[in-house]
């Protein structure tokens, strides 16, 4: 929830012609509702994807001031993060509610971004790894093999977000590991070796290069540091920075 219309437009102008190239980097940001249809139209000539931040379980209804995901479609939407500890945390989010988004995306034609996090008091009390398993398992519950191949999961230690420390490069390297033999067990080890798995926490442009050496880290979830548009670039770019 940061920045007005006119901000976010500007953001797109901003970084028109900075990013890579599509075929070799996937590169989102996820903005609010409210701006997304300007954003798009902003975003005619830039490879950069528009994703939404949240979105309902339902298609249409009498849900007052929620995000229909069929309307987001209809949009061109092609990504909406799904579980974000955020949402999970001040809008008590459940699992079932993680779950029927993540069907409710997949039925109108788009690919969630499936955050499950962990919390530094599970970590202490040696539950870290019963917790990340559930997370992810539950939001899959009744997804088939053809669309959980198109997931993607981003691994966000709550502990780290926002708070400017980062988990280290082994602490984010056994998170996605875990995150991949999960969905191995649920589906088949193809497919955990396709899906794209990404860390998430207070990600910088001074430590993503550590980050991505890691062989079960394909793509991080920047949070603060993608308001800037000069980090949003130089995050896109590090392989060159």
């Amino acid at each position: 929830m940061n920045k007005t219309v006119a901000e976010a437009q500007s953001f797109i102008t901003a970084i028109q012609g900075k990013l890579p190239a599509s075929d070799t980097v996937e590169t989102a940001i996820a903005a609010p509702a409210l701006f997304l249809q300007t954003m798009l139209d902003a975003n005619q000539e830039n490879v950069l994807r528009i994703a939404a931040e949240s979105c309902y379980y339902e298609d249409e209804g009498a849900y007052t001031g929620e995000t229909s995901p069929k309307a987001l479609h209809a949009m061109g939407i092609p990504y909406t993060i799904v579980g974000h500890s955020e949402r999970r945390r001040y809008f008590n989010e459940t699992d079932d509610v993680i779950n029927r988004k993540v069907q409710a995306v997949f039925r109108n034609g788009m690919t969630p971004i499936i955050c499950c996090d962990e919390t530094m008091g599970r970590r202490e009390s040696g539950e870290r790894i019963h917790w990340v398993v559930n997370q992810v398992s539950a939001a899959l519950k009744g997804v088939s093999a053809e669309d959980a191949a198109k997931i993607v999961v981003a691994y966000e230690p709550s502990w780290a977000i926002g708070s400017g420390t980062t988990a280290s490069s082994d602490q984010a390297e056994e998170g996605c590991y875990l995150i991949r033999q999960t969905l191995a067990d649920i589906y088949s080890d193809d497919l955990a070796n396709g899906v794209r798995v990404l860390y998430g926490g207070s990600v910088k442009p001074d430590n993503i290069a550590g980050l991505m050496k890691n062989a079960n880290v394909d793509g991080v979830l920047a949070g603060g540091s993608s308001l800037d548009e000069q980090s949003f670039v130089e995050l896109a770019n590090y392989q060159n920075m």
